[in-house]
């Protein structure tokens, strides 16, 4: 079982810390920045022997070397994105496994922010550490991947148990909201969510972990895919691909 500290950096990006309470294994996922993770570390008392990359964008790979000089850690990143993934050590691919001591995580492929994005799924927990692909009434934008890839890489995470609590990379949500809430404004239980978002951020909380039963119903991008959703927004259903072009452009120019 992990234990998870969930830190922001810069302005609005969120690292977390996971830590197996069994054996004090501890990894770092996306380290934007090494001193504030350092801190972390010191204050609790846990070394770090793992660090875990999303993908190569520097706001989640900032921190790497200089965490890695001080605790000789093991960098982990997709295979697909090795070269671009600063002192990668362990790389791996689509579907292999990994342990954090005695927790397990699996990869999953989710192209489309970046051509190599992967997410980390430990499903004994049925937690997600999901980057830049989803966020919380949101996606992330297409710098790199198609659409084609993007849709499939959200149909994976989609898959996954409803219960599962996604953990991405960014507090985007309030911005979200607003994006949903133009493009469904009479759904009550999306207005129920944003009210919860809005006292949230009054008090500095953050609106992440979300909940991926939550996502399904909410967010625009998983529902890519649902007649009764498109016909509201008045998109055509042409294919998986075409509709999230569509809602993806839509937020691009909102």
């Amino acid at each position: 079982m992990i234990e998870i500290i969930q830190i922001q950096l810069l302005s609005d990006n969120y690292s977390y810390i996971i830590r197996d309470k069994n054996t004090n294994i501890t990894g770092c996922i996306d380290p934007s920045v090494a001193k504030d993770i350092v801190n972390v570390l010191q204050n609790r008392g846990i070394d770090l022997n793992f660090i875990l990359n999303t993908h190569h964008h520097q706001d989640h790979v900032g921190g790497n070397q200089e965490l890695k000089e001080i605790y000789k850690c093991k960098i982990i990143g997709s295979y697909d994105d090795q070269n671009r993934i600063p002192g990668i050590d362990i790389k791996l691919k689509d579907s292999e496994e990994f342990n954090i001591g005695e927790s397990v995580f699996k990869v999953i492929d989710t192209p489309g922010h970046t051509v190599g994005h992967i997410c980390f799924y430990f499903k004994d927990q049925n937690f997600l550490f999901c980057g830049d692909t989803i966020f919380s009434l949101g996606c992330g934008r297409l710098f790199e991947g198609s659409y084609e890839q993007m849709t499939e890489s959200i149909l994976k995470i989609r898959s996954l148990p409803d219960c599962t609590k996604i953990f991405c990379g960014h507090e985007y949500t309030e911005s979200n909201a607003k994006f949903a809430e133009f493009l469904d404004s009479r759904d009550d239980l999306l207005k129920k969510k944003i009210l919860n978002i809005q006292k949230d951020r009054l008090r500095s909380k953050p609106t992440i972990p979300t909940i991926l039963e939550e996502e399904k119903k909410l967010n625009p991008f998983m529902k890519f895919d649902n007649q009764k959703y498109l016909d509201s927004i008045k998109i055509e259903n042409i294919s998986n691909a075409e509709n999230f072009k569509k809602i993806r452009i839509m937020k691009d120019n909102f």
